[in-house]
């Protein structure tokens, strides 16, 4: 792969589906050697995410899988068998960081603690994400991050219209957050042991990235911070922060929060400054009270021109404005090409998304195809001192799997 600002670093994986898998991703991505422990003979769950219902349909590709397992290499073992176990002991001896997310009862039942772990090597960096803590009432409950991070913090209550029911979030929303966390606390980890000499414990959970993602809110609410009436698209709190249609059917949205200086733009844009001596729309206070007539009224406006037009005329006059692409869209955005944030994979047609750090004069590790179930058990046995006839007998007893 060649070399990384984290070459020399070798990371065991020993998780599932995408919190904690993303952080030894995003490590793979700046050179780390990444080892993924997977569970005989299916591997881990999430191979499978595709599959469920109401997922993207019709492509050959197991997006899921490559997205978050590219640069791994594939080990397959039982570790509920004494010698799976002592096979990952042997291996976390050579490694610098261990993640998992593996429930407290399996880490009690595979004896995968950190100071089990510890044991093995006084200078490893364990890094684990839960759902809602390691202490507390839930501390052995399971989440997703559509339970711990979308629903748990508010911001699946937060993120719906008045005249609309709260909405799923998209596979991977706060999954992939929270794998930044964790791969931000391992390098923090990483700096500890490079002062002291030492290893350490990090972690993580769903529920705080969650709290973080919304945090602004929660500490409006710490503070007992009245809730203005929740709005509408047509009746907004703010028809400055609101999404339009175009006459070619673009749809654009507004985050205008200057108070003073962007209602003007706005209007000088549409070419429309007699608004602006309109007393229903001259303070912030006075659209919040008229937003319906306001909407009403940009609307029509918007309605009458292409998104060219109106690019062309926001840009003339310094009104913030994004885009609302679709998915598809969003995927064949040549700004997204341009800025490294879609990345070509090595040895193939395909492409994936880059991890969303960028460290000046640093290339990131270019993206390796993600391998099979136990593709690389026998190689990493072999390098650990495993015999051949050693490892086919492994085999054979389904201690372990190899592709």
């Amino acid at each position: 792969m060649g070399e990384g600002i984290l070459s020399g670093i070798r990371v065991i994986d020993a998780a599932t589906y995408i919190a904690a898998p993303g952080a030894a991703t995003v490590l793979s991505d700046f050179g780390a050697e990444v080892i993924k422990i997977e569970r005989p003979p299916n591997g881990d769950p999430y191979r499978y995410l595709p599959q469920v219902s109401g997922m993207p349909l019709d492509t050959d590709h197991n997006y899921c899988w490559l997205l978050d397992g590219r640069n791994k290499k594939s080990v397959a073992l039982n570790l509920a068998d004494d010698a799976g176990r002592e096979i990952l002991l042997r291996l976390a001896v050579t490694a610098d960081v261990f993640i998992t997310n593996f429930q407290p009862q399996l880490i009690v039942k595979f004896r995968l603690g950190y100071e089990q772990m510890r044991a093995a090597n006084e200078r490893l960096i364990y890094a684990s994400v839960t759902g809602y803590g390691e202490v507390g009432p839930d501390r052995e409950k399971p989440g997703y991050d559509m339970t711990g991070y979308w629903a748990r913090s508010g911001l699946m209550d937060q993120m719906h219209d008045a005249d609309a029911e709260p909405a799923l979030s998209p596979a991977g929303f706060g999954d992939h957050p929270t794998a930044m966390s964790l791969f931000g606390a391992i390098l923090l980890g990483l700096y500890h042991r490079e002062r002291t000499g030492q290893g350490l414990k990090v972690s993580t959970t769903l529920m705080a990235n969650g709290a973080w993602s919304n945090s602004c809110l929660m500490q409006a609410a710490l503070f007992g911070a009245r809730w203005p009436e929740r709005g509408t698209r047509r009746r907004p709190n703010n028809p400055l922060v609101n999404h339009y249609l175009t006459r070619d059917r673009r749809r654009f949205i507004f985050c205008l929060l200057d108070p003073v200086n962007d209602w003007p733009r706005l209007c000088r844009a549409m070419g429309r400054e007699e608004l602006l001596a309109e007393p229903r729309f001259q303070t912030p206070a006075a659209r919040r009270e008229h937003s319906g007539e306001l909407v009403e009224i940009l609307d029509g406006e918007f309605a009458g021109r292409d998104m060219a037009e109106w690019a062309a005329r926001f840009a003339g006059q310094d009104v913030l404005f994004g885009p609302v692409p679709s998915i598809e869209e969003a995927a064949r955005d040549p700004q997204m090409e341009a800025a490294g944030v879609i990345s070509g994979i090595e040895n193939s047609p395909l492409k994936t998304i880059s991890n969303p750090i960028v460290v000046d004069g640093v290339a990131k590790t270019r993206p390796q195809l993600a391998p099979e179930v136990g593709e690389h058990s026998r190689e990493v046995l072999a390098e650990l001192g495993f015999r051949d006839e050693e490892i086919e007998d492994l085999i054979e007893r389904r201690i372990v799997k190899a592709s």
